[in-house]
């Protein structure tokens, strides 16, 4: 079932980040690609594989280094996400959504028999827009590949808006009409008035 938030600006929510601090995200603000994650639960196998695969992959490979912005999100409380940040060092925000608003306003499905939090990575593009979402609890190592893929995807989007823009910067400033030079008889004429005058 496809989620109905494709192709629509993405939600806007304030959540507190396992610091404590409140973390707005707005993500037509940010100006780049995010990679929104809402996991089932901090400290679980599955949960701290997919975590600390987002971390390798922020920390080792291009695309995610310099074009995404990657923000993880559960139930579990922020003493509870304090901890699998410290544990587990990742370097983004991890967001408590006690009351599940955030997850209400993504429109996640429940996980596994319906038992647990569903594992749903959401991309959302430079404009704030969500483009895809990856829902899968079992397949946990598959949601850094989902968004390698989608960032090299909107990269290869950008490029033709850069060259026609780059091409644009590179056309010359229109030159102005050169100034047309005096006949031979309208020299003699202005030459004959300035002697008149000088007589």
């Amino acid at each position: 079932m496809s989620n109905p938030l494709i192709g629509k600006p993405a939600p806007t929510f304030s959540l507190p980040n396992y610091t404590g601090d409140t973390y707005d995200f707005n993500p037509a603000e940010i100006g780049i690609p995010t990679a929104l994650f809402f996991y089932p639960s901090s400290g679980t196998y599955g949960c701290t594989k997919e975590a600390c695969a987002f971390r390798d992959a922020v920390a080792e490979k291009g695309v995610f280094k310099t074009q995404v912005n990657v923000i993880g999100v559960s139930s579990n409380p922020v003493a509870k996400q304090k901890e699998f940040v410290k544990k587990n060092n990742l370097t983004y925000p991890v967001l408590s959504d006690a009351k599940g608003e955030a997850r209400k306003a993504y429109h996640t499905s429940k996980g596994l028999l319906g038992l647990s939090d569903s594992r749903a990575t959401f991309i959302i593009d430079s404009k704030g827009v969500v483009r895809d979402v990856f829902d899968s609890v079992l397949n946990y190592g598959g949601h850094t590949k989902f968004i390698e893929k989608w960032l090299t995807k909107l990269q290869s989007e950008e490029k033709p808006a850069q060259t026609a823009t780059s091409t644009s910067a590179a056309e010359p400033a229109p030159q102005s009409p050169p100034v047309p030079e005096a006949s031979t008889e309208q020299t003699e004429e202005v030459s004959k008035a300035a002697a008149a005058v000088q007589a």
